[in-house]
């Protein structure tokens, strides 16, 4: 989910501390002059109001100017661009290092503000879910904000904001998930579980010991974000998955007061979209240098991720409307009364 999970990872995986570009002597030696020749002066450049309010130091620009100037003459001898800092050379839209990426960001952003209110719209107040998949919600809309901020200002700050958000997500979508599954969820006739308690604090220690690993350590570990962000995003797809097999081969209760045989029509769509979701990998998987210095693959899975993200809601909404729900929820009535 987060259109979200796997995608998230495999872009986290692509950006490394350091790249072929920025190690080159050539460009070292471009951005080292820059810097004496403009910045170490007794007046220095005056940089354009959207730089400055982005943050961009007069050595940043050096750094800009001179990788696209390589680049430039890259590409005009035959030679292929390279990554900087771990990314392509994007042309930058004022402030903006990835205009396309903030662009799509957005666009991700919106299709998890709309759901979030379709949710809270179509989904019964007395459903035992409700709160989960708000949350959810909320977690995924505070993720692309940081998305969308990171691919305008690409800092140490905002990387681990960014980061630590995905994770959040990723980790708030297998909680919900589990405990829909697992039917871990109270009722007025069944308080919250012992196992749901043991449940939440797992997610809630995991959480807190991640991002303290990785903001105590001298050098963000991205190896292990990869590991922690992957075993997690792969558990919530299975689950998702094993919701979709056919009824010869049931392993969980689909619904609660149903048997493991119930499966309705909507089950394949879950499958479907995990489907949709790991395909849209091969955008991270086979990257390639940016279209027009615009557009690169990183781009268009953040494109990609907005239909994904908008069938999400649509399935989940389905899925909490499904008659068994109603049923549940009359069994137990309205707790709210």
């Amino acid at each position: 989910m987060r259109g979200f999970l796997l995608l998230e990872i495999l872009a986290i995986s692509s950006l490394v501390a350091a790249s072929a570009g920025d190690r080159a002597h050539t460009f070292q030696l471009c951005a080292s002059s820059c810097d004496s020749r403009e910045c170490r002066t007794s007046k220095p450049p005056t940089l354009p109001l959207a730089l400055s309010l982005t943050k961009w130091t007069c050595l940043d620009n050096c750094k800009y100017n001179c990788m696209h100037e390589i680049t430039t003459n890259s590409l005009y001898s035959g030679q292929p661009p390279l990554q900087y800092y771990g990314k392509w050379p994007f042309w930058r839209l004022g402030g903006i290092q990835e205009p396309a990426s903030v662009l799509f960001s957005l666009l991700n952003l919106w299709a998890h503000v709309r759901g979030f209110s379709k949710m809270r719209a179509l989904i019964p107040r007395t459903h035992p879910l409700r709160l989960y998949y708000l949350t959810w919600s909320a977690a995924s809309i505070n993720t692309w904000i940081w998305s969308a901020i990171f691919h305008t200002r690409d800092t140490p700050t905002t990387e681990k904001l960014d980061y630590f958000s995905a994770a959040l997500t990723i980790l708030t979508a297998l909680y919900f998930t589990a405990i829909r599954f697992f039917q871990l969820y109270s009722t007025p006739s069944s308080p919250k579980s012992s196992a749901f308690w043991v449940w939440t604090t797992i997610c809630v220690a995991a959480y807190i010991s991640h991002v303290l690993y990785l903001s105590l350590r001298p050098r963000f570990d991205y190896q292990y974000n990869i590991i922690f962000n992957l075993v997690i995003g792969l558990s919530h797809n299975l689950l998702w998955l094993l919701y979709s097999f056919p009824i010869s081969m049931s392993l969980l209760n689909r619904f609660p007061n149903r048997p493991k045989s119930y499966r309705p029509p909507i089950a394949n769509r879950a499958a479907v979209l995990v489907i949709l979701t790991t395909a849209a990998t091969a955008l991270e998987v086979f990257d390639f240098p940016p279209w027009q210095r615009v557009i690169d693959a990183h781009a268009l899975w953040h494109l990609a991720t907005v239909p994904i993200s908008v069938a999400w809601y649509r399935f989940l909404i389905v899925d909490a409307n499904d008659i068994s729900w109603k049923e549940h929820q009359r069994s137990v009535g309205d707790w709210r009364s």
